[in-house]
């Protein structure tokens, strides 16, 4: 296939995902939709319909083909070692106070949202069935990272572990992860019309999650990002994926799970990093800088990877 065929099917793929973001700003622009919605649609998704999804995509999903221990675990230890050398160059780089949200919006993706709608995309179900259980390993370590990080370098009040851990265990899409687990190592069969009601539900997740980002982006932020903000964009878009991925191919990973760990590994900061930095007393304001910026980087930084990684017969 000639390059420039090639970069238009790629195109194909990375394209509907961000224009959904987009379509967020403009219709936040145009007072169609307000907080109040975001905040519902938000809870929507993250306690219901993607759950239903994950669930759904596991169940369906051929095990033996998706669930790959190794796959799991060289992306929690890529996502370690990753964490280890942004909070040692943090330490070298970034005032201690803003330590905490930076290390954070360096290396936590949107992989729920942003990596789940690319891999789904990509491979279709298989790219769902092992981004869904994926999430489970992303769920863990990034809640539990991110804790660590803003916890050390934290100037409020001091951090109820217990109530961390315990809104960790509760996580909707791990419980999805579970759920769907059993059924599909017993090869349970539900009924046809559940399955199609499950369907529907399901099915808005992604649209609907991916426009309630694009409407969360402040680009007054944006224009307010500066040398921190950037920096940290910066590896999280360009640094940490090239690494990770290499790190991944040298692993000896191709093809389409070398694809789903890059898809993974290139998505924007996720708006939850957000939520935290402001409930543990980080620079709130930096984080939400951060995810701006990662989120449109990303409708370039993530087309180019893949574009790179398919012409290069990697993916």
């Amino acid at each position: 296939m000639e390059l420039g065929a090639l970069f238009f099917q790629t195109l194909e793929i990375t394209l509907p995902v961000f224009a959904m973001v987009f379509i967020g700003i403009a219709l936040k622009r145009l007072g169609w939709i307000d907080q109040g919605f975001i905040n519902t649609a938000s809870t929507l998704v993250f306690k219901a319909t993607l759950p239903t999804l994950i669930f759904l995509s596991i169940i369906r999903a051929d095990l033996d083909a998706t669930f790959n221990p190794a796959l799991l675990g060289y992306f929690a230890l890529a996502t370690l070692v990753s964490f280890a050398l942004i909070w040692g160059w943090a330490a070298l780089r970034v005032p201690r106070a803003e330590r905490g949200s930076y290390i954070q919006g360096a290396f936590r993706g949107n992989c729920g949202i942003v990596g789940l709608a690319l891999a789904a995309g990509m491979y279709g179900d298989y790219g769902l069935s092992a981004g869904g259980l994926l999430l489970g390993v992303v769920i863990l370590s990034y809640n539990s990272l991110s804790v660590v990080a803003l916890a050390t370098y934290q100037s409020g009040p001091r951090t109820d572990w217990r109530s961390i851990f315990a809104s960790i265990v509760k996580n909707p899409l791990i419980l999805g992860v579970v759920a769907a687990l059993p059924v599909a190592l017993l090869e349970l069969r539900l009924p046809g019309w559940l399955m199609t009601s499950g369907d529907y539900f399901a099915s808005l997740s992604l649209p609907l999650a991916l426009i309630c980002v694009g409407a969360t982006l402040s680009l007054g932020a944006l224009l307010d990002s500066g040398r921190l903000a950037t920096g940290a964009s910066l590896i999280k878009m360009v640094t940490l994926p090239a690494l990770a991925t290499g790190g991944a191919w040298l692993a000896g990973f191709q093809g389409r799970e070398l694809g789903v760990l890059f898809l993974f590994f290139a998505s924007p900061t996720a708006a939850a990093a957000f939520v935290m930095a402001k409930a543990m007393g980080g620079n709130a304001v930096l984080t939400a800088n951060i995810i701006a910026l990662t989120t449109l980087m990303a409708s370039i930084t993530i087309t180019l990877g893949a574009f790179g990684l398919k012409a290069a017969g990697l993916i």
